[in-house]
């Protein structure tokens, strides 16, 4: 069974590297552990257990993986394998699908092989990195976005928020668009499609007034690309009236929309800036003007820290910064909910959502779908972990949709709106939900004390031998104690129902 929460703390992997051509690989004669310990990061975990051979082979095994890891001692392979085995294995219940399959949908009506695509950026800015990519098993690329301004782009130009074990939280570029020409770009069109005919093209363009909005749609189109994704959402654009601005105002979505669909017969999507209180006006607008879709989110305008020595926000560049775009798993929330939002809204039915932000799982992939988008789009973790995090995206994203009994991905879409309120003035408010302690996890630190006490009801005690203890007289079942635990050692429990004074 697919667990709602991996049952390998990930804490367990801080030191893991994910190397490249992995020396944990070249020790083991029998197993690939980095392939392992990758689906163990990226919570797909059943289908690495669900990989290995019926016997232990680790058991009697001295671990040359372990001494030869880049971090000798720190990684504990070998551990990790066997609580595959004997943790997450005979909790697996259903075979591995022997095709991708149910994985197939469709853009606008043009078939997909999977639901993911690279989003325009670095990550698809050349012909050898969209094949690398397409070899590797994603199903399209939407190429960096193809202009004809004068593109000369700053070093550095990343910066970002990082995690307690180095890991990025969030990461800031000030990156522009393609820096080659139009018809550098349009070649490598050509070539993708003459090479990889069933991989999908999705054409970024971005035009500097209605004639070259109008221009770079036909041209994409005569030249292989599958539809075309108008970019009103760039943040960092040096000139004014381009990317974001244009985004904001929907009179110019609904103006620039409507040129790029006179000049060209292949789906157009609108690419929506999340700089704005709601997205839905600007949809509305690409929508009316014959859009086939939208593409959401574009990364946030954000300032990533500020160094205390020299003032200067990063990234740096000779002594001065700008603001950026915010993307990463930080961006995740704010990306569903403006996908709810278009999903929710009834005169977007129709419409093709594909959305982006903050996606590094197949369950972050999952989330998308469940609120609405068709297809899904991935820059930062690749930019992270490279191409092959596809090969855990379709893995459990399949083995979810087989063990829920779904037919295909498309069943899937949706799915989530229903039970989503664009408020809380809806949300039922008497029945408290009690958090319940394991103690078998617990290991005393006292931090759910510590977080009730001073940011919360004062609802937990610990005990003489270091255990916590809930007064049910003043807990509201707010749940931060389960938010903060480290050992994932507190869980929803016990209900108190109104009416009733007993718990259920």
């Amino acid at each position: 069974m697919i667990r709602s929460e991996s049952s390998i703390v990930r804490s367990d992997m801080i030191h893991c590297a994910l190397c490249q051509d992995a020396p944990c690989d070249h020790a083991c004669e029998a197993l690939n552990p980095s392939s392992l310990l990758r689906s163990i990061w990226f919570k797909n975990e059943q289908t690495a257990a669900m990989r290995l051979p019926d016997e232990n082979l680790c058991l009697k095994c001295a671990a040359p993986c372990e001494q030869q890891c880049v971090r000798p001692g720190e990684v504990p392979i070998r551990d990790l394998i066997n609580r595959l085995h004997y943790q997450v294995k005979p909790e697996c219940e259903t075979a591995l699908p022997t095709d991708d399959n149910i994985l197939k949908c469709d853009l606008c009506g043009i078939p997909l092989e999977n639901p993911f695509l690279l989003s325009s950026s670095v990550v698809s800015s050349t012909y050898d990195m969209c094949a690398r990519a397409f070899e590797a098993g994603w199903a399209g690329a939407c190429f960096k976005t193809v202009c004809s301004l004068d593109i000369h782009e700053a070093s550095p130009r990343f910066s970002a928020v990082t995690g307690n074990d180095g890991s990025i939280i969030g990461f800031k570029n000030i990156e522009q668009l393609s820096d080659h020409s139009v018809a550098e770009n349009m070649a490598v069109f050509r070539k993708l499609k003459e090479n990889y005919p069933e991989k999908f093209i999705l054409a970024s363009i971005m035009g500097q007034n209605e004639e070259e909005w109008c221009e770079l749609a036909e041209l994409c189109e005569k030249n292989g690309a599958d539809a075309v994704e108008l970019n009103f959402s760039c943040p960092n654009m040096q000139e004014e009236g381009l990317g974001s601005d244009i985004g904001q105002v929907p009179e110019l979505v609904e103006r620039f929309t409507a040129a790029a669909k006179r000049r060209c017969h292949i789906p157009v999507l609108a690419k929506l800036t999340p700089n704005v209180a709601a997205m839905s006006p600007a949809a509305e607008a690409a929508k009316r003007a014959g859009a086939d879709g939208i593409a959401a989110i574009n990364t946030i305008k954000s300032i990533t820290g500020v160094d205390m020595h020299t003032y200067v926000a990063a990234p740096a560049v000779h002594g001065h910064s700008a603001i950026g775009g915010y993307s990463g798993n930080a961006v995740k929330p704010i990306a569903l909910r403006f996908i709810a939002e278009l999903g929710k809204n009834p005169d977007l039915k129709g419409a093709h959502l594909s959305a982006m932000g903050g996606i590094e799982t197949w369950r972050d992939a999952l989330e998308f779908i469940l609120l609405g988008a068709g297809s899904v789009q991935v820059t930062t973790a690749v930019m992270q972990y490279g191409y092959r995090i596809i090969d855990d995206l379709k893995a459990g994203l399949s083995l979810y949709l087989t063990e829920k009994g779904f037919k295909n991905v498309k069943e899937a879409i949706g799915l989530g709106l229903d039970a989503l309120s664009e408020t809380t003035d809806s949300l039922e408010r008497d029945t408290i939900l009690f958090p319940q302690f394991l103690s078998e996890r617990c290991i005393g630190c006292g931090r759910c004390a510590l977080s009730c006490s001073d940011g919360g009801h004062q609802a937990i005690r610990m005990d003489e031998d270091r255990k916590p203890v809930l007064d049910g007289k003043k807990c509201v079942g707010c749940h931060l104690c389960v938010l903060v635990c480290p050992q994932r050692a507190i869980a929803p429990g016990k209900k108190r129902i109104p009416g009733n004074t007993k718990r259920e």
